[in-house]
């Protein structure tokens, strides 16, 4: 696999976003998307959220849908909170 050095997100409208520098797709949903990317771990969240195009060999994800936020998840939290997950 290509190197993904940059890392870029492009918002159209709320209705199209792209992304550079994914690494891996970790979870889709209509709802939410969570990337890998080399910026970290990101959240996107939306409505009728559909991938339209996926290059991991490029780091590109481009995401079509009405978007309704996004942020980057720290990663200690989102690696405690999956332990805390299997301990239940």
């Amino acid at each position: 696999m290509a190197s993904v050095d940059g890392h870029d997100i492009t918002i159209k409208g709320r209705k199209f976003i792209e992304v550079t520098g994914v690494s891996s797709v970790e979870s889709v949903d209509v709802t939410e998307f969570l990337l890998t990317t080399s910026g970290g771990p990101l959240h996107i969240q939306g409505s009728n959220l559909h991938m339209k195009h996926l290059d991991l060999e490029a780091g590109l994800v481009l995401i079509e849908g009405t978007l309704q936020g996004l942020a980057y998840v720290p990663e200690k939290g989102k690696k405690k909170l999956g332990v805390a997950k299997l301990f239940r």
